[in-house]
């Protein structure tokens, strides 16, 4: 009963055992150039295994020599093994180049003990790679970005002493915080006086949105990116001054310049085409957008 069991045993094994299997050459008693007949059986080995792929290379010594000795030798018998069949056959870029020295179980035969052993997986086993090397793929743990509470509205002083209530739009500094990178979102209502960089009163807290969002999102970089209407060509580079006159902004209020860039499009990105029709198509091409660069 007892040997039936071990023969039931070794069948359902069978599979995981022998997935993995292993080819090995031997060497001279201190020598790590393998002599021409075992070149040969390595060539052989190669070429009848050409869809094969080595997954460890492992070095041996006998008993013979200090383990300090036995050690570099079984080091050196496999750099002599890999440069042989780097080039010929397909190798696991992480392969345990393990040397054991001595410390492995030893044939009596000392000629049995000097060797390299090839560890190798065939064709048709290696999508299940990882899992006959016991190799488990990890799940990584999203982050979980808390959901920011920005808050609903924004006093602050004008030049003049006097106060001003800005009613904040929570919604698109939401979506600004969630952006992903390379998303663009035209700054609503952010508007300038006449053929200057100067942001019209009103405007004053789209100004604070953006602050807010980048003082809650430290790892954020954006590009400010400037655009106008009606003239084809930007000949005062106003579309660039409006741009930079937000960053500088930020800067100011204690943003790190090195998250921020600015770039001026005049009007080579229009929505809709020059000449526009009426003064809601001027008003879209005349924007401001902000693209996530790093978030």
């Amino acid at each position: 009963m007892k040997s039936v069991f071990l023969v039931l045993l070794s069948l359902l094994l069978a599979p995981a055992v022998f997935s993995q299997q292993q080819f090995s050459v031997f060497f001279d008693s201190n020598k790590f150039e393998l002599m021409a007949k075992e070149k040969n059986n390595l060539n052989d080995w190669i070429i009848a295994n050409t869809t094969a792929k080595i997954v460890g290379i492992h070095g041996f010594t006998d008993e013979d020599g200090s383990n300090g000795f036995n050690d570099t030798l079984a080091k050196n018998r496999i750099n002599f093994v890999y440069n042989l069949i780097k080039d010929k056959i397909k190798i696991r870029e992480d392969f345990k180049t393990r040397s054991f020295g001595e410390l492995h179980r030893l044939s009596k035969i000392k000629a049995e003990n000097r060797k390299v052993t090839l560890f190798y997986i065939e064709a048709n086993d290696l999508p299940r790679e990882n899992e006959i090397l016991g190799i488990k793929k990890e799940t990584p743990i999203p982050i979980l970005k808390s959901v920011i509470q920005y808050p609903e509205k924004l006093v602050f002083d004008n030049p003049d002493g006097s106060k001003s209530e800005f009613k904040l739009d929570v919604a698109f500094m939401q979506k600004f915080s969630d952006a992903p990178v390379g998303e663009k979102l035209k700054v609503e209502n952010l508007n300038f006086q006449i053929n200057t960089f100067i942001v019209v009163p009103a405007s004053r807290g789209k100004m604070y949105e953006l602050l807010l969002v980048l003082k809650n999102n430290p790892a954020m970089k954006i590009e400010i990116q400037g655009h106008l209407c009606c003239m084809p060509v930007d000949r005062l580079d106003l579309s660039t001054q409006r741009a930079k006159s937000i960053n500088n902004f930020l800067v100011a209020n204690g943003i790190n310049e090195k998250r921020l860039t600015y770039k001026g499009f005049g009007s080579t990105q229009p929505i809709f085409p020059l000449p526009e029709k009426d003064e809601g198509q001027r008003s879209a091409n005349r924007r401001v957008e902000i693209m996530i660069v790093a978030n």
